[in-house]
């Protein structure tokens, strides 16, 4: 165990150092009562971020399983930095400063001396993050039920069904396209136009990333059912190294439009973003550790069911988000609740299905 979550829990003592110097000695209110909240503030966002990103934890692992330890290293590497301070640091920093045509100093100065406008500005904007967020993860979702060759099924009535559906061209995009226009639909009309541009762009980096991990991969090796080797449900490749490019590229961009969401939703906690990044990098950190416990374990074999309850629970994630850019507002602790459930649903029911085919 020390040897998967070792480096996550020095990480999570560095980061819980810094979070409390940060309280210690910065804010009108510095000081030891101020450290205290810090700590807690940055507990419960690194609590929030484990509970919200488990079900991508276990999708990545489905991904990495197939890799060699170079790019496993790469992902947890050089993935993490992206992962902790390309996304949940620079990204939104970026959305404020092209969003108010401002410079990126400036809007950093923003951030750090007047973090309830800085806030602001960015959850203006949470229409757009949701829309390309939503649509990216609805099709990671899709993609993995709406498959032909997936012989596997948890719930046989529904996924038999949707697996019929792959049969017709492009099924993933047109149901990916209708959940979008609902959700433009039921916008203010003055964003009606960016909200749809946004997810169109979260439809056409899913389906651009895929493009690239076939050109970088080559021609996939078939088994002798026909069914493409080196490659998961969601066309995403797994074996060979030239693809490691294209997928690595598609881990980044699975995390950030999971990240999106829990960014937003940690200015309902704290508008400290110093606090805010701490929190989430100690999420984020333990998150990528368990996909390589789960790589190691062979946990994903192990439990049949458990890639299942992680597309649902992402499934379940895209309509909240795409649901939330309407104006509806989801507590975060439910979304991740409902997530974690459909998970341990996912092993209870695996657990049985293995028990019954030993007897």
């Amino acid at each position: 165990m020390l040897k998967h979550f070792g480096f996550s829990i020095i990480f999570t003592i560095v980061c819980l150092a810094i979070s409390a110097y940060w309280g210690f000695t910065h804010g009108p209110e510095a000081g030891f009562q101020a450290m205290l909240s810090a700590l807690t503030v940055t507990a419960i966002l690194a609590v929030m971020e484990v509970s919200l990103s488990f079900d991508n934890a276990v999708v990545n692992a489905s991904v990495l399983r197939g890799w060699d330890h170079f790019w496993r290293m790469i992902f947890l590497t050089v993935g993490i930095l992206i992962a902790v301070f390309g996304m949940r640091l620079v990204f939104p920093i970026v959305i404020v400063a092209v969003t108010a045509d401002m410079g990126m100093m400036e809007v950093v100065t923003m951030a750090i001396n007047d973090p309830i406008n800085y806030s602001e500005r960015l959850i203006a904007h949470h229409a757009e993050i949701a829309a390309f967020g939503g649509a990216f993860l609805l099709l990671v979702c899709l993609n993995f039920f709406l498959d032909s060759g997936k012989d596997t099924h948890w719930f046989r009535w529904l996924e038999r069904r949707l697996a019929n559906l792959a049969n017709v061209p492009a099924m993933s995009v047109f149901l990916a396209l209708i959940a979008l226009l609902i959700m433009a639909m039921n916008v203010d009309e003055a964003k009606r136009l960016v909200v749809t541009i946004a997810g169109i762009w979260g439809i056409v980096i899913y389906i651009g990333v895929q493009v690239l991990s076939h050109l970088l991969g080559g021609e996939p090796e078939v088994d002798e059912d026909g069914n493409a080797v080196g490659h998961d449900a969601n066309g995403a490749p797994t074996g060979v190294i030239k693809a490691g490019i294209g997928g690595f590229i598609y881990l980044e961009v699975l995390d950030a439009s999971f990240s999106f969401d829990g960014v937003i939703g940690a200015f309902a906690i704290t508008s400290d973003v110093v606090i805010i990044m701490l929190g989430l990098a100690i999420g984020a950190m333990f998150v990528r550790s368990m996909t390589i416990y789960l790589v190691e374990k062979g946990t994903l074999d192990a439990y049949v069911y458990l890639e299942h309850g992680a597309h649902y629970a992402i499934g379940a994630l895209a309509f909240i988000m795409l649901a939330s850019g309407t104006g509806v507002h989801v507590p975060e602790v439910v979304t991740g609740l409902i997530g974690v459930a459909l998970i341990v649903w996912a092993i209870i029911a695996s657990i049985q299905y293995t028990k019954k085919q030993a007897t």
